[in-house]
């Protein structure tokens, strides 16, 4: 296999941070689109995990998002605040974390074709930065539609 964590041998995929050697591939390379080999659904479901456990391993602010999802959750729990608002934080949740690992995914594609400082590299890593960021404010403001109610409830 390759020397780093986003190595790829042309005859091998990977779908995670590390090297897989044992690993069947799951991405299509060069071999499996000349032999027109495909892979599972559940290939699939495990590589787009190993995404996620990627941009967790990797990312600070991954980690951070997740602490604060885990907040939100126990708070909506404690506060009772009903049905229809838990699903409407855990879209802003699924959205926040899904952005997190978009912003990765551009990164390390812009790192791949761009070693080297360009503006329209810094552009792309701005705008995938600023995507995370709007996706959070708006997390933030159906959060304190949900919580200040419930809050001013107890009091």
């Amino acid at each position: 296999m390759g020397s780093g964590p986003r190595s790829q041998d042309a005859d091998e995929g990977f779908c995670a941070c590390e090297d897989a050697p044992s690993a069947k591939p799951f991405v299509r390379n060069e071999r499996s689109k000349r032999d027109h080999q495909g892979f599972s659904l559940a290939q699939a479901f495990l590589c787009a995990a190993k995404g996620v456990g990627c941009a967790l391993a990797s990312q600070r602010n991954f980690r951070i998002h997740l602490v604060v999802a885990v907040l939100v959750v126990v708070a909506g729990l404690v506060l009772q605040v009903g049905a229809t608002s838990m699903a409407v934080l855990a879209v802003c949740i699924a959205l926040v974390m899904a952005a997190e690992c978009m912003n990765t995914a551009v990164e390390a594609v812009v790192d791949l074709v761009s070693p080297g400082y360009h503006e329209l590299a810094r552009r792309a890593k701005d705008c995938a930065a600023g995507a995370v960021l709007l996706c959070a404010a708006g997390s933030v403001a159906a959060g304190l539609l949900v919580f200040v109610p419930a809050l001013l409830a107890c009091l």
